[in-house]
């Protein structure tokens, strides 16, 4: 007679092999454009009303470096997020933990909505903000390793880097349902009605996208990777401990390799929107739509270097990206410093281009860094520890080497986040003809 655990593990077997990859796809996907929508609004809104409305009237620029610290927050918290929903991940499995995760990062983000100004609450205001802001890094910490192992261990042979595209698509989305919605919100009200409400309206929207995304989730089935697993292993007691005792390299260099792409990222977004607007003159509206033309750019680099990850392999293509990382910071003070709107859009199409092809082969290489019973931990962790290092204080730090040194400076730390994770990439052995199956520890 079968054990309870093998009838659970043949159930899920069997409905994993009939769940099909384009709903997986689009799970592994939606899942992500939401989180990430929710991130990006956050991101947006310091850079236009949080600094005044949370903080204390004393100078704009001590406003605006503290509005910087509170979104530094969640890229402390994801680690946190990563390792928790990566030990249910690892040992319940993965549909459950990202349904939670989802739910985490969309209550954190829609009371944020309808939290009271500085002007009204004191010092509750930016102790509730940062509170929130935390718990939008614990849920989107436990999203990202969920749905690149849901891509990944579905991903038919020889298919891995395509299928880990599609949750590195959903940044792009949805920065582009962010960016949108700030967009429309600034054509159709003035500054006072923006900064006394409107600002509250895409984070109270994410209450409706969530809502679609648990719809979603809930219509899947376990991973057969996992399923797998769980019929000839014991889930690991603690993945946490095994991770650090038999994969520490791989979570190191893992993390590293992610450096880049968040730098990039977020100094091309949320610093040049800080800086466009506030130093260049560029109005709010008019820099929102040159940052959608460029998010175009990475949405098309996603699918390109994912395709050439499962032909080359994916060090290659990070080895290119990451050289091209490191030249485009020499141009980062000469364009963005030209005041040309035009030169300023190439310059962040070409950045968010390039990140888009350092970001999109992650899908696959962090999951298939590590063995099944560590790999939700394990990816989740590198991802997000990736994020401390290279996205947690890149609006701040850049702000900061603004006022002391000026934008070329900007420019040298993207470069030496390209060197730092082009060593990383280096230094990694090539993964994308392993067999998932086969790597159990």
């Amino acid at each position: 007679m079968n054990s309870p655990a093998t009838d659970i593990s043949s159930s899920s077997r069997s409905d994993a092999e009939n769940c099909p990859t384009s709903r997986i796809a689009f799970a592994s996907f939606v899942g992500t454009a939401i989180e990430f929508y929710d991130f990006y609004i956050y991101g947006l809104a310091v850079a236009m009303v949080i600094g005044p409305l949370f903080f204390p009237h004393d100078a704009p620029a001590v406003q605006k470096l503290n509005a910087f610290l509170t979104f530094g927050l969640a890229f402390i918290a994801r680690p946190f997020g990563s390792l928790l929903f990566g030990h249910f991940g690892d040992r319940v499995g993965r549909k459950a933990t990202l349904v939670a995760s989802l739910l985490v990062m969309g209550i954190s983000t829609t009371l944020v909505g309808v939290l009271p100004s500085y002007a009204l609450a004191g010092w509750m205001a930016p102790v509730l903000l940062c509170l929130l802001r935390l718990g939008q890094g614990i849920g989107l910490g436990g999203e990202w390793g969920g749905a690149a192992l849901l891509a990944a261990e579905y991903a038919p042979e020889g298919k891995r880097g395509w299928f880990g595209m599609f949750p590195q698509l959903g940044p792009s989305v949805g920065f582009l349902f962010a960016v949108g919605g700030f967009m429309l919100l600034a054509n159709v009200l003035d500054d006072a009605q923006f900064r006394a409400w409107g600002w509250r309206i895409p984070f109270l929207a994410s209450a409706l996208l969530v809502m679609v995304g648990l719809y979603v989730r809930l219509k899947l089935t376990e991973t057969p990777v996992f399923a797998k697993a769980l019929a000839t292993h014991q889930p690991a007691r603690l993945p946490l401990a095994q991770l650090l005792a038999h994969h520490s390299w791989p979570l190191i260099l893992g993390a590293l390799s992610m450096v880049v792409c968040y730098a990039m990222f977020y100094i091309s977004t949320v610093f040049t929107l800080s800086y466009g607007v506030g130093t260049l003159g560029i109005p709010r509206s008019q820099f929102l739509g040159m940052l959608c033309i460029a998010i175009f750019f990475m949405a098309l680099a996603t699918p390109l270097a994912a395709i050439a990850s499962d032909r080359y392999g994916r060090r290659p293509v990070l080895l290119v990206a990451g050289a091209a990382a490191l030249l485009s910071g020499f141009l980062f003070a000469p364009m963005m410093d030209s005041g040309s709107p035009l030169l300023i859009t190439i310059f962040l199409s070409l950045e968010l281009f390039i990140m888009g092809a350092t970001y999109a082969p992650m899908g696959a290489l962090l999951p298939e860094l590590f063995p099944t019973q560590v790999r939700y931990t394990g990816a989740g962790a590198a991802y997000n520890i990736g994020g401390i290092l290279g996205a947690s204080l890149a609006p701040y730090i850049a702000q900061k080497l603004v006022l002391h040194g000026g934008l070329a400076w900007v420019g040298g730390y993207i470069s030496v986040a390209a060197a730092i994770s082009l060593l990383a990439v280096f230094l990694m052995r090539e993964t994308h003809h392993d067999n998932l199956v086969r790597r159990l520890s």
